[in-house]
């Protein structure tokens, strides 16, 4: 009974980091509104910039942090800080008179989310792992879905409180009772994983083909990037759509990712993956060239191309992992946590690169060209991750092994 409960803490804790980690990109039209933070693309853009380096550095050294402090402090001490970061948001408001100070405290509110997410994330995937041991493939899967729910009600709660009701701090303070609520919960719980024997051994040489699926990721980090934090603007900007439209189109974005991986992982006896590995770059790629082809005026099939991109994202991530972990067995735990610190690299790449161009001159429209471009690229370097290799057994890997 106790290992249910804990089962579905872990679980709620999944979707409530989903809607933290989308906050910052659901609130986009807020910092760019200068009757709000008034900050130009650029700024918007180097946001993300802690976020992604706090990310990276949280998530390399997460698995030496539960072997010293354990996994319940790791996991406790992510949604600390994502309630920090939530506060600091939340607070920041009260400076927008000033826009240095404004600006530096959400540089602080990011930067945490950043931490919060690389220590709690991979925390909750050896626990959900951990719960369920003759079934981890399915708790993972389960886990990283309701994640992915979390990051579709985010834009969803942003079109209610920016766009209906005009109180875009619901947003913020939704996901801080959340965070509180799962920290109150937690303490009270042992939410302990057996220890692992510490390999032994002479180390080896991590093979050269992991750059490949490093490539990937970046590539791919940049593709999901361009979407997940610029939808927005370029629903506003370009195509004349209000915040409540531009929020939906978010959503269809993340939703389909959601719907994507889901469906994928459920048809996989019947579909093998390295199929959908070939084919959604190609299809990312083509939604990439029908946003930028579209003109002013035309949301709805706006907000059908992003949730086409949402597909085009869903299955590429996690299968790379599980091709990862499958062609290079003895590497696992580097595979994994390699592989998601080059998609966060890309991350950074998309999400600060594209604001200074955007200053520059260069309409988002255009952007989506390029990026309908490097979606063809995608697709050419999945050939040389998979081309090869048989279909993973699990679309989902068991992402618990990474720490």
């Amino acid at each position: 009974m106790a290992g249910r409960v804990e089962s579905r803490v872990v679980y709620a804790a999944g979707m409530a980091e989903g809607i933290v980690l989308v906050t910052f990109p659901a609130a986009s039209t807020v910092f760019t509104d200068p009757h709000e933070y008034g900050l130009s693309s650029a700024q918007y853009g180097a946001l993300f910039l802690p976020q992604v380096i706090a990310a990276i550095a949280a998530s390399l050294l997460g698995a030496r942090l539960a072997r010293r402090f354990t996994i319940k402090r790791v996991y406790l001490g992510g949604l600390v800080a994502g309630l920090l970061s939530m506060a600091i948001l939340v607070i920041s408001q009260f400076f927008t008179g000033d826009q240095t100070l404004a600006y530096v405290l959400l540089l602080i509110a990011t930067a945490l989310l950043g931490a919060g997410f690389g220590l709690s994330v991979p925390a909750l995937n050896v626990l959900a792992a951990a719960f369920h041991p003759d079934a981890a493939d399915r708790s993972v899967l389960i886990l990283n879905a309701l994640l992915g729910l979390g990051t579709v009600l985010a834009p969803v709660m942003a079109a209610i409180f920016v766009g209906l009701v005009g109180f875009w701090q619901g947003l913020p303070l939704v996901s801080a009772a959340l965070l509180i609520g799962l920290i109150i919960v937690s303490v009270r719980m042992p939410l302990q994983v057996a220890p692992r024997a510490a390999p032994t051994g002479a180390k080896v040489a991590i093979p050269r083909r992991f750059w490949i699926y490093a490539a990937f990721a970046l590539i791919y980090g940049i593709c999901e990037t361009v979407n997940g934090n610029w939808s927005q603007l370029d629903m506003t900007t370009e195509l004349g759509a209000s915040s409540t439209v531009a929020s939906l189109a978010l959503t269809a974005f993340w939703g389909m990712v959601t719907v994507g991986r889901v469906f994928f992982a459920a048809a996989r006896r019947w579909i093998p993956p390295r199929l959908p590995y070939h084919i959604l770059p190609l299809v990312l790629a083509g939604a990439f060239a029908l946003i930028a082809s579209l003109q002013h005026g035309n949301e709805a099939l706006a907000v059908v191309a992003f949730g086409l991109a949402g597909l085009g994202c869903s299955a590429l991530l996690p299968l790379t992992i599980s091709f990862g972990q499958e062609e290079m067995t003895a590497f696992t735990a580097v595979i994994t946590r390699g592989v998601i610190a080059f998609y966060q690299l890309g991350y950074g790449i998309a999400a600060f690169g594209v604001g200074p161009l955007h200053d520059a001159g260069v309409r988002l429209t255009t952007i989506y060209a390029y990026a309908a471009g490097i979606a063809v690229v995608l697709g050419a370097v999945s050939l040389a991750v998979a081309r090869r290799r048989p279909s993973p057994t699990s679309l989902h890997p068991n992402l618990g092994h990474a720490s």
